[in-house]
């Protein structure tokens, strides 16, 4: 029986599994919340209500967490850091301009702070810097001269 040599632990190598984890975890704890949030805002409705677009957000954090964690590819940490920055970035462009309706999507400006979108911040943060980490620590391949 044949034994590959196992690779060296590197800070590096420790620091890229570190951030998956952290960055699942965010994406987790974002989709979990815009799932249990979304019944509240059903009735927020312009052609697509708030209640489905927090649903989607739900799928899709949940798929790059996923992705993160199994596929570890550069397009799978670049699809993460789109749905962390653009989540976050919606959450605080609602929570402090009244947008008003935008074709198909409701007004969902809300001017006010509570514990579940606190944790939203939270997660969604953590899932940016972690991604970045990733993303800037990745390997770059040597092509032949």
């Amino acid at each position: 029986m044949h034994h590959e040599p196992a690779r060296p632990h590197t800070p590096r190598r420790k620091l890229r599994a570190v951030a998956r984890v952290l960055a699942a975890a965010g994406l987790a704890v974002d989709a979990y919340l815009h799932a249990h949030l979304a019944d509240r805002y059903d009735a927020v409705s312009a052609t697509i209500s708030q209640g489905t677009l927090f649903r989607i957000e739900a799928a899709v954090a949940a798929l790059a967490a996923l992705l993160v964690l199994v596929w570890r590819r550069a397009l799978a940490d670049a699809f993460a850091w789109t749905v962390a920055a653009g989540g976050l970035a919606a959450l605080l462009l609602y929570r402090y301009v009244d947008v008003g309706e935008l074709g198909p999507l409701p007004n969902m400006y809300e001017p006010a702070w509570f514990t579940d979108k606190n944790l939203v911040v939270i997660a969604q943060v953590l899932a940016l810097v972690a991604v970045s980490c990733l993303l800037l620590t990745r390997r770059r391949r040597r092509h032949p001269a």
